[in-house]
């Protein structure tokens, strides 16, 4: 019997022996495999944290961005408003001046911009205040010039308009600042500016 045990004995220990061997190889690929996880997480930790450095740097970017655009844009319509301002005490000054150098003004504008025989159209305030003596202005600054009243009155603010025929020009004060400031746009931002 002792044969039997023995066989018995070796081959549990062979069993025990195969056993441990499996589990100890287990162990090792369960290690491995354990190993290999934890490199791929922090793999994948570091690019999540890459990506969301570039994410928080490229929306910082572009809020600056955003931030900078707007600040130009305020400074912009800031400047745009002072600009504003100056032609409208351009206009304002225009029609607070003095009788004589508002019929002079009117006069000149119908000399330069007319041919002389045209009818001079004011508002009905300028027409029963100054008509007559822009008029005879006008006919004295142009040689040769026939310049007349016309019996009609427009709401103009300040200015007039040279009427011959169906054919008008248009120089009220409004027009007339209108495309200065289109000239000289860049002139007055720079003195406002400087």
């Amino acid at each position: 019997m002792n044969g039997l045990k023995k066989i018995n004995q070796r081959i549990r220990q062979d069993g025990s022996d195969e056993v441990a061997a499996i589990q100890a190889e287990a162990e090792g690929r369960v290690r491995s495999i354990r190993a290999d996880f934890r490199a791929q997480i922090a793999q994948m930790e570091a690019e999540a944290a890459e990506r969301r450095a570039r994410t928080v740097a490229e929306r910082l970017e572009r809020l600056g961005g955003s931030a900078d655009m707007e600040r130009r844009q305020m400074l912009l319509a800031a400047k745009q408003g002072c600009i504003d301002e100056a032609f409208a005490r351009a206009a304002r000054a225009l029609e607070n001046l003095p009788r004589q150098d508002y019929v002079a003004l009117l006069a000149r504008l119908a000399a330069e911009n007319g041919n002389g025989d045209e009818e001079l159209v004011l508002s009905a305030a300028d027409r029963d205040a100054v008509g007559p003596a822009v008029v005879a202005a006008a006919n004295a600054l142009k040689p040769g010039a026939a310049f007349t009243l016309s019996s009609e009155s427009r709401d103009l603010g300040g200015g007039l308009v040279l009427k011959r025929g169906l054919v008008e020009v248009n120089c009220t004060f409004d027009t007339r600042l209108r495309q200065l400031r289109q000239e000289m746009a860049t002139d007055v931002a720079q003195i406002l500016f400087a």
